[in-house]
């Protein structure tokens, strides 16, 4: 039987990284496909030439990166762009992410940690036996990006605008974690929960027996 394969995803400032570590720390085996599209858009990057060729030197930063802000930018308000983009760095994303998890150990859990999972089509939701969605107040998204970002609200928003909405995240979800208003220790509990009624189930309590 092959090892068990979940589908992380949530929207900007959900928490969905903090629940990618603390699914690490229970034994995971996590594939944070944004950090693979980063390293494919950095300096010398696979996907470099291609973005070049497609949107011009206007686009790459003088160090050879994707300047990001621009492609932003150009994406929000162009959807060619986007569609010309994403033709670029998917099928590269999916061929990276295949060969990191290549790296799990035999039987280990692997989490796909990919942040428009539910908005690449049937892609990503063929390549998981689960999917858990981490939710969060709009609000509170705001806050979190802004705090640690310094972006401006409307881009915020503009950003949580382009991505799925919860009530289409929550269709696809075997299972959903909020966290809007909770401690870092309940999270951490709801993560728990999760694993052990998905992976290793908590062992009963005998001592009272």
């Amino acid at each position: 039987m092959s090892a068990l394969r979940i589908g992380l995803t949530g929207g900007i400032g959900s928490g969905k990284s903090t629940v990618a570590r603390l699914l690490a720390t229970l034994g995971a085996h996590v594939v944070d496909t944004d950090a693979l599209a980063r390293a494919l858009t950095a300096p010398g990057g696979a996907a470099i030439p291609a973005i070049r060729a497609a949107f011009g030197s206007e686009m790459i930063t003088p160090d050879g990166a994707l300047d990001r802000a621009a492609m932003r930018q150009r994406v929000f308000t162009h959807a060619d762009a986007k569609r010309q983009l994403e033709a670029i760095l998917h099928p590269q994303i999916q061929a990276a992410t295949q060969r990191a998890q290549a790296q799990a150990a035999p039987g280990q859990v692997v989490v796909l940690d990919v942040p428009l999972l539910v908005e690449s089509a049937s892609y990503w939701l063929e390549q998981v036996d689960r999917v858990l969605v981490v939710a969060c107040d709009p609000e509170v998204q705001i806050q979190r990006v802004m705090q640690r970002s310094g972006w401006p609200e409307a881009q915020i928003r503009q950003v949580i605008a382009a991505q799925a909405t919860p009530a289409q995240r929550q269709a696809v979800a075997h299972a959903v974690i909020d966290n809007s208003h909770i401690p870092l220790a309940t999270l951490e509990e709801r993560v728990r929960q999760v694993w052990h009624r998905w992976v290793a189930p908590a062992p009963q309590d005998t001592s009272a027996v």
